[in-house]
């Protein structure tokens, strides 16, 4: 390929995520946190009686909580300022829950999706689409084949009040109650739009299904939900992206992930989040696993400018497992602190965490992750492999792992390495016929193809080339 072709491909693919739409919006709150901006946001959404009380308790819950600052290295938070915030905007769409049919929406989010590659993904490699445009899902869609065999895969919005049973029993009560911390609690009280994933059991959705959620308006917060359910031998593999254009204002991203993995079902969960540099990404991931089943978490981070994400998993049932696979980055002003949580409860259960991170340009990475084995959990496995990756002498990254081991009989290890990019390495490439450039981003495809390797190719490619063009400064 020419060196023009070149440039014309990092210029598209660039504008793919730079680009901004003219606000439009239906209904929006006012800026800040409220009683009255969650019950407008309520009846917004005609919502029962019983989803509105616990908004109103989280609300409580969040004003009683202090703001965490007491983890050694955190980022801070103090830009994070609630009443700057506008928590709620819903986009001027004709149909609430989202069209069903693409050619349904207005032209300018059509346009906003078709730049980010949906609904052509939908076409070519996925079961189910969402799309979710500020704090509203603007398109769903299910192939019918897997409707026909009991699947659900719709808004949060839609799910409350056609599934209300399986919401009701499921939603922010023993995995992510608002309790948790402080921005569970946030979320809690003002969450909108997400999605609901019922796979019903034996059932294996063979393709995975997908939700992208885009903030376009300066200074507002997205709070979207995620719920999956998979029954007792089920299999399903959701596949999470996000971005959003760099404003001058902060934004905030705070939402939610409740799984449940039922016996012996497999949930695959990945996440490709290209996130602004002027956004606050505060998550809370948690999934809860009974006997024999899989939860997998595949996530990479690469945008915001700062990041506190802890993917979690309660391993409940006797001989369930939990695998984690992540990668950081961060540039110049950006703090990623991220890692995995793993609750060994029952015997001969295991774990695997793998983190990859890459700092350049003074940016900051951080491991930051819990493994804790119940006493009675014997047999219990777990394997922590944390490495970092750095450009210069001005960039950092650190290793906070926390092990608690309650039981005798169990098997841990741990391993972290840092380095940077070695001169002999890129002078070997060099000498090969690769330039500067091509020969530090062909040590980080190597480094990162972990990753990568369990992503869709389609997914992987993306990947792969958003690290190229933040290592070239050119996102953000």
């Amino acid at each position: 390929m020419s060196s023009d072709q070149d440039h014309l491909q990092e210029t598209d693919t660039e504008a793919r995520f730079e680009f901004k739409k003219e606000e439009k919006s239906a209904f929006e709150t006012e800026k800040g946190l409220t009683e009255e901006t969650v019950r407008l946001i309520s009846e917004d959404k005609d919502e029962p009686e019983w989803m509105l009380e616990r908004r109103l308790r989280a609300l409580e819950q969040y004003q009683e909580m202090p703001m965490p600052t007491d983890w050694p290295g955190q980022p801070d938070l103090s830009e994070v300022d609630i009443d700057e915030i506008v928590p709620y905007i819903r986009p001027d769409i004709e149909t609430r829950g989202g069209a069903e049919e693409w050619e349904d929406l207005p032209e300018e989010i059509q346009d906003t999706f078709d730049k980010l590659g949906i609904p052509e993904a939908e076409k070519n490699a996925l079961s189910g689409v969402g799309a979710q445009y500020e704090s509203e899902i603007v398109y769903q869609n299910m192939q019918e084949r897997w409707e026909e065999k009991g699947v659900v895969f719709c808004d949060m919005d839609r799910a409350v009040q056609e599934h209300e049973d399986l919401v009701r029993e499921h939603f922010m009560t023993t995995c992510v109650p608002p309790s948790d911390n402080k921005f569970a609690a946030l979320h809690g009280a003002v969450w909108s739009g997400g999605s609901f994933v019922y796979v019903p059991e034996d059932t294996t959705v063979e393709m995975p299904v997908q939700a992208y959620f885009r903030m376009n308006s300066e200074g507002m917060g997205q709070f979207e939900h995620t719920l999956i359910i998979a029954e007792e031998g089920s299999e399903v593999h959701y596949i999470e992206g996000c971005s959003a254009p760099k404003y001058s204002a902060f934004n905030l991203h705070s939402g939610g992930v409740e799984v449940f993995v039922g016996e012996n079902a497999h949930v695959q969960y990945s996440t490709v989040q290209n996130w602004s540099k002027n956004t606050y990404n505060l998550n809370t991931k948690r999934a809860i696993c009974e006997a024999d089943g899989t939860m997998e978490w595949v996530s990479g981070s690469m945008g915001s400018k700062a990041t506190m994400l802890y993917p979690s998993t309660v391993l409940k049932g006797p001989a369930a497992t939990d695998n984690h696979i992540t990668i950081a980055f961060a540039g110049e002003g950006q703090n990623i602190d991220t890692g995995a949580k793993v609750y060994h409860n029952a015997p001969d259960t295991k774990s695997t965490i793998e983190s990859k991170s890459i700092s350049k340009d003074g940016g900051r990475t951080n491991y930051r992750g819990l493994v804790h084995i119940a006493d009675g959990a014997e047999d219990s496995k777990t394997n922590v492999e944390c490495d970092a990756l750095m450009f210069d002498n001005e960039s950092t990254s650190d290793t906070m792992p926390y092990m608690e081991i309650q039981e005798n009989e169990v098997d841990v290890a741990h391993e972290a390495t840092v380095g940077k990019i070695g001169d002999e390495d890129v002078f070997y490439l060099q000498s090969r016929g690769l330039d500067d450039d091509d020969a530090k981003q062909m040590i980080v495809a190597g480094f990162i193809e972990p990753i990568t390797e369990e992503l869709p190719i389609e997914y992987a490619v993306e990947l792969n080339r958003l690290i190229e063009l933040e290592m070239e400064g050119s996102l953000g």
